[in-house]
């Protein structure tokens, strides 16, 4: 199957094969993916658009699973740090990571009309940055590229 993001692909194998890698790492790092990480995850899984907080949140309270917004926060901050969700700085939202098991810095294309939203395996943008931050001496720590225009979809309807 295909890349997630704006290409089609078998979703509900997407979601499976996510779910069970993070059960893996977890098992295998000693990490507790407790009911209400799991369900976050399995929220940002569910499409590949970046969700707020509030919005999982209010799921999250729907289902039982919690009322408060430190529920939320503490299991996006969880799914954030081990690698298994990204932040989108410029939708102020999470969405999950489609490059999970390694540490990368996310790309994101970001559909101005629609907000879907598709990691990127960007190695060289990665690279480029790196050379050119220690070209300069400074020390790096943190990075996210963000690229907003039109998915295939989007494009073709404003064609």
């Amino acid at each position: 199957m295909s890349q997630p993001g704006f290409e089609t692909h078998d979703h509900a194998s997407c979601i499976r094969d996510a779910m069970q890698a993070a059960e893996k790492r977890c098992a295998e790092e000693n990490l507790r993916l407790t009911p209400a990480r799991r369900r976050v995850l399995e929220l940002l899984l569910e499409d590949h658009r970046a969700h707020g907080a509030y919005d999982i949140l209010a799921r999250l309270q729907a289902e039982g699973l919690g009322a408060q917004p430190p529920i939320a926060y503490r299991a996006l901050d969880f799914l954030v740090s081990h690698g298994f969700a990204h932040r989108v700085e410029r939708l102020n939202a999470y969405i999950a990571c489609t490059h999970p098991g390694g540490a990368h810095r996310p790309t994101f294309l970001i559909c101005r009309k629609c907000e879907s939203v598709a990691e990127a395996g960007a190695r060289p943008v990665e690279r480029s940055l790196d050379q050119e931050a220690e070209a300069m001496g400074f020390a790096m720590e943190h990075a996210v590229v963000e690229l907003e225009g039109l998915c295939p979809a989007c494009a073709e309807a404003e064609r």
